[in-house]
């Protein structure tokens, strides 16, 4: 895969992350919330194994480690801009706000800012790096969504057939 192709990715999971979490969902339906962050792990590895600059080891480094540190206080954000709420039937729904859209394109200015500092020293930085960021992104946002409704009182309930 090229650099163009994890773009691509990226931004096909965050048309459809994003267009779901803007409507109202019932939340017993996100059990699997890891799923789409393993698939795009499995998807960097895949894409490139090696995260860091050969040339330039230690700034790398610094670089995954700090956008990985933002991605997952961004994850943070993210996952409480989120309305929750329990219906009488007591199933829990969550709905994005306003907030959730500007907490999004605040995760992307952080993402082209670390790119821009890598560009700025000189370090290659692997488009893997991207697709692991916003899994980090999606895992941490959905962890805090689903502590946050469980503080709600009792567990989530499953969906009855």
């Amino acid at each position: 895969m090229t650099a163009l192709s994890d773009v691509l990715i990226a931004v096909a999971v965050i048309v459809l992350v994003l267009g779901r979490q803007l409507r109202a969902r019932r939340l017993d339906t996100e059990r699997r919330f890891w799923l789409i962050p393993l698939v795009l792990a499995a998807a960097a590895a895949l894409r490139d194994p090696v995260l860091l600059d050969p040339h330039h080891r230690a700034a790398a480094a610094v670089l995954v480690a700090g956008s990985m540190l933002t991605t997952a206080g961004m994850g943070c954000v993210w996952g409480w801009t989120v309305r929750i709420w329990r219906e009488t039937d007591g199933s829990v729904w969550s709905k994005g706000t306003t907030a959730t859209a500007f907490a999004w394109v605040g995760a992307l200015l952080l993402r082209a800012a670390w790119y821009g500092v890598g560009g700025a020293l000189h370090v290659h930085q692997s488009g893997s790096v991207l697709l692991l960021s916003l899994g980090l992104l999606l895992l941490v946002r959905s962890a805090a969504v689903q502590w946050r409704a469980r503080r709600l009182g009792g567990e989530l309930h499953a969906l009855a057939a």
